[in-house]
């Protein structure tokens, strides 16, 4: 049996419409909508209190259920529900997201919600629970956003329904936006921008206050870079000034990571901040596929020890054999331990979606502020002056309250006794019905001196509030110090570090690594080293010798600074004073215990050698250098800043540099020793500043077969010595040393350059010259080859005595650094 029809039919007089829509025109009508919905209501902040759609409804009516700091957590379905039923017309897991984020510590650099339970972990390794199991509250960050919006300092409008009202924007006590940044995919657009330190943000807001025609570099000495909930270490600043000028840039995020030994015999790079959105989950498996498909190798192990008490850390164990520095390198280029963030400052301002720099965005919010402020100013006075109008009408009432009683007892009803109160007193409708509507007990003579106080303190308010809105400076002066009580009471540290290159912290940056003056030191061997201060102290004032105790360069620096290494080859080598291992402050400075190769700083060759240090300061008396077969020159100190590598002198086929040393007043005595035991001593004020391309001058004039082994300079009015080792007939190479003597410096007279010098000491049998010497200030200390100390004979004032035996054999001799 078929079915009936259940339709209603329709009625007789019913007419058929068909309308015919292109439906082109109806798509682009369609997708027009669509897209306006997605780019004004749901995916894009406003510039004013930072804050999409959805965060602005949670924020808020989490402020109207009155879940403030102070009171208990509730179900974050409760809140969700409030939300989805009275502001939001969507689904309850777009405000549950937008929720927990608002509650995660590292999404948000300051967090708008207190949540309690499980809200997820960082790169969501660990998702959040579900919403009937979470709390939440409003965090105090939260607070300040909604701060007197019931002054009517912000525009409403209805809500999806019309049956609710919302807040068009919020009155948002601190920058937002700049703060906590915002993310979000739009129809044709998208928005992503970083967060930044709290203290930072307002002080340059305070700055723009006071000096609206700021520029750029102004604002940016109070905002150096962004600063990120995670920390880490942000690498390049060209891509984020490119942002703050024209709201699009980009940077890179480098972890934290420390070398340490991880285990008894092996040692471990141990990771403490993640670059921002990424989790310690998605690191583990990129290594672990990397290593698998072995394309990176010298790992043994890594291993997760985060937990609530220590934090993030991220353990991966280095094979033995393999530098930790290197594959740590590998690290950084190939996992997410050094990710990409691209700057794209687009939100919506007076309605339309704008790209805006730094100072745009400051001045957006700055202007909301003077309109919060001027509005809530206005609401006050208004309060205030509809308050002291009742006052001044009781009072009126007070001075004559039996006239008063006398007219409303005789009066027929209430509106006789209202009219006569009007005519006879000569007040308002309001006083007067306020006065009939006051209780005899409020009329009082205490209560009339209370009234008479009120009456004060309203005119004194509404003075001030006059005063702000009459005054453009008291407006400024007034937002500005909200600002400043704010960033002293929710201002934290800077977490994340900014450098300009991989290794180099930037001058901003006022709580990292600041251009403090330090010492950059090269030992005997070869470690280089900078000290934390510009002091150096006597590493022997303390009775005791230790290993690496000769330094025999150190030049002033500062730590963003960089230094020249001298070679035997005539160049010069910039190195990076900031890339220098630091010496503790415990350790006595010329202790290099803790340095580093110069090797790992600098490229050398086979047979070359590094001699000495420079400043590299234009305004220094030069270089001195001395070869080996006796050229003496002086370098002009001209050094290009665009080159990490120059050639400081000339050489002759089969000659080399065997002294170089960086002259501090210019009056120094420039010294030759040669291996015959030659001693040659002139003033540098003989010899004439070259250019670097040159090759210098006669120094020293040689006997045939005799070469210089040693090139120093002396100040002639210090305390010094000359030290000499001489080597055995056996072994013609010096490896073999015999007689070492110590004599005073001006038992040896001055002579003019390029001429023969005198004689520093006589040979005894079996010795064939000098296989070590040195000249320079006292104390003078000397250590072996591994760096242990020698101690060294007395002085003997005769210049050509012979030597005596030592201990052992002397590889490096200096004197005070």
């Amino acid at each position: 049996m078929p079915r009936r029809s259940t339709k209603t039919p329709p009625p007789d007089d019913f007419e058929e419409r068909i309308l015919d829509i292109d439906v082109v025109d109806e798509m682009q009508r369609s997708y027009l909508e669509y897209a306006y919905s997605v780019i004004y209501s749901r995916a894009l902040p406003d510039a004013r209190d930072g804050l999409k759609p959805v965060q602005r409804r949670i924020i808020y009516q989490m402020n109207e259920m009155g879940l403030r700091p102070d009171r208990g957590y509730v179900k974050c379905a409760r809140v969700v529900g409030e939300v989805m039923g009275k502001l939001h017309p969507h689904g309850d897991a777009s405000i549950y997201d937008a929720l927990v984020r608002m509650a995660q510590g590292f999404s948000m650099r300051i967090p708008m919600v207190d949540g309690h339970g499980n809200f997820g972990s960082l790169g969501n390794d660990d998702p959040p629970a579900a919403m009937r199991y979470t709390e939440s509250r409003m965090a105090p960050a939260a607070m300040l956003m909604t701060d007197s919006i019931d002054e009517d300092t912000v525009d409403f409008a209805p809500n999806y329904d019309g049956q609710e009202r919302e807040p068009i924007t919020l009155p948002a006590a601190f920058p937002n936006l700049l703060v906590n940044g915002a993310s979000g995919i739009a129809v044709g657009m998208a928005t992503n921008m970083a967060p930044h330190n709290l203290g930072e943000v307002i002080a340059a807001a305070r700055h723009l206050i006071r000096y609206p025609n700021a520029d750029l570099d102004a604002l940016m000495r109070h905002i150096p870079g962004p600063d990120l909930p995670t920390g880490g270490r942000i690498v390049g600043l060209s891509g984020i000034r490119d942002a703050y000028e024209t709201g699009r840039g980009s940077f890179k995020i480098r972890s934290t990571a420390v070398i340490e030994n991880v285990t008894a015999r092996r040692k471990g790079i141990v990771v403490t901040e993640l670059p921002f959105t990424v989790g310690p989950e998605k690191v583990i498996s990129k290594i672990k596929d990397l290593v698998g498909a072995k394309k990176l190798q010298g790992i043994a192990d890594v291993k997760d020890l985060t937990d609530r008490q220590h934090g993030l850390r991220l353990v991966v164990e280095v094979k033995n054999g393999f530098n930790p520095e290197a594959v740590l390198e590998q690290l950084y280029k190939l996992t997410p331990m050094e990710e990409s963030f691209g700057i794209n400052n687009v939100a919506l301002v007076d309605g339309q979606p704008l790209t805006l720099g730094l100072k745009e965005l400051l001045e957006v919010y700055v202007d909301h502020r003077f309109d919060v402020v001027r509005r809530r100013s206005e609401f006050r006075r208004t309060k205030r002056s509809d308050r002291l109008h009742l006052v001044e009408g009781l009072l009126v009432a007070l001075v004559d309250i039996d006239e008063v009683i006398r007219l409303i007892r005789s009066s027929e009803n209430s509106a006789q006794a209202k009219e006569r109160l009007i005519e006879h007193f000569s007040l308002s409708e309001t006083q007067t019905q306020y006065i009939l509507d006051t209780p005899l007990r409020r009329l009082t003579k205490f209560d009339r001196l209370e009234l008479e106080s009120e009456r004060d303190r309203l005119n004194a308010e509404i003075a001030e509030l006059t005063r702000i809105l009459e005054s453009d400076a008291e407006l400024r002066k007034l937002v500005s110090g909200e600002l400043a009580d704010v960033a002293k009471k929710y201002a934290t540290p800077r977490r994340t570090v900014l450098l300009e290159a991989a290794g180099t912290p930037v001058a901003a940056v006022p709580l990292e690594v600041s251009d403090d003056p330090c010492r950059v030191l090269l030992s005997a061997t070869g470690l280089l080293a900078r000290t934390v201060t510009a002091e150096l102290p006597d590493p022997g004032a303390d009775g005791k010798r230790r290993k690496h105790d000769v330094v025999v360069s150190a030049v002033p620096a500062t730590t963003r600074g960089d230094v020249g290494v001298v070679t035997s080859a005539g160049r010069l080598l910039r190195v990076t004073v900031i890339d220098l291992p630091a010496l503790p402050d415990t350790a006595a400075a010329p202790n290099l215990a803790g340095g580093a190769a110069v090797t790992e700083f600098v490229s050398l060759a086979d047979d070359e050698r590094v001699l000495g240090l420079s400043t590299l300061d234009e305004s220094s008396p030069g270089l001195a250098l001395g070869t080996e077969q006796g050229v003496v020159k002086r370098v002009v100190p001209d050094f290009p800043a665009n080159k990490d590598e120059f050639e400081v002198v000339s050489l002759r086929e089969g000659d080399q540099v065997v002294g170089a040393v960086e002259l501090r007043t210019g009056e120094e005595d420039l010294v030759f020793i040669t291996d015959d035991a030659q001693l040659l001593r002139y003033p540098a004020g003989q010899v004439r500043p070259q250019g670097r391309p040159a090759g210098g001058m006669a120094g020293i004039k040689l006997a045939e077969g005799a070469k210089v082994i040693s090139f120093t300079a002396v100040d002639p009015a210090a305390d010094a010595v000359v030290f000499t080792v001489a080597r055995s007939e056996e072994t013609l190479d010096g490896a073999a040393q015999a007689g070492a003597k110590l004599t005073p410096f001006d038992q040896y007279p001055r002579k003019g350059r390029a001429t023969g010098g005198v004689r520093c000491q006589r040979f005894l049998r079996g010795e064939a010259g000098l296989a070590l010497a040195w000249a320079g200030a006292t104390p003078a200390r000397a250590c072996d080859a591994s760096g242990s100390p020698v101690e060294l004979p007395e002085a003997d004032p005769r210049r050509d005595g012979s030597g005596l035996p030592l201990p052992k054999p002397v590889a490096t001799v200096a004197g005070p650094a």
